[in-house]
């Protein structure tokens, strides 16, 4: 008797941990169309990256065109801009610590990293809320992108 309550016991401690993996494992594409995700994403970014990027992502005017300072204004991250044109690593890297702090050489941007202020879980929330408010067009490219950096790697 004490060993089949064992069996049951660790069955069910089994069990319990699948069922607590299958929650707690999501697609990536499933957790960017979470709406509380995306609410969350809109936030921050209307907190942290609107004030270059623009409320509506449209970025900054001349935004291909070096400034008095030579630096680049903050470009679109709507459909007009080429964020999509990156993978989600490299806009991830980017957002986390920088323009700068990823192309080296010197370069300059006024572009920070948000690592000390935004967590890990709160960058990809930002990222998630820019990318739904692509038409699918270009979200399937720039998944299609993306997949190519992971299958280079």
């Amino acid at each position: 008797m004490a060993k089949r309550s064992v069996l049951v016991v660790v069955g069910l401690v089994v069990l319990g941990a699948a069922v607590a993996a299958a929650l707690l494992w999501r697609s990536d594409e499933a957790a960017e169309t979470d709406p509380a995700r995306l609410a969350q994403g809109a936030a921050l970014y209307a907190k942290h990256c609107a004030s270059c990027h623009g409320a509506d992502l449209e970025g900054e005017a001349n935004w291909r065109e070096r400034n008095a300072e030579g630096l680049l204004p903050a470009p679109p991250h709507d459909a007009n801009g080429h964020t999509w044109h990156h993978p989600d690593d490299q806009l991830f890297a980017i957002t986390k610590y920088g323009a700068a702090a990823l192309v080296g050489s010197g370069y300059r941007s006024t572009m920070i990293g948000f690592g000390d202020v935004l967590s890990d879980t709160e960058i990809r929330a930002v990222l998630a809320y820019i990318k739904s408010r692509w038409p699918a067009e270009i979200r399937s490219r720039q998944a299609e992108i993306t997949e190519r950096a992971k299958s280079a790697n």
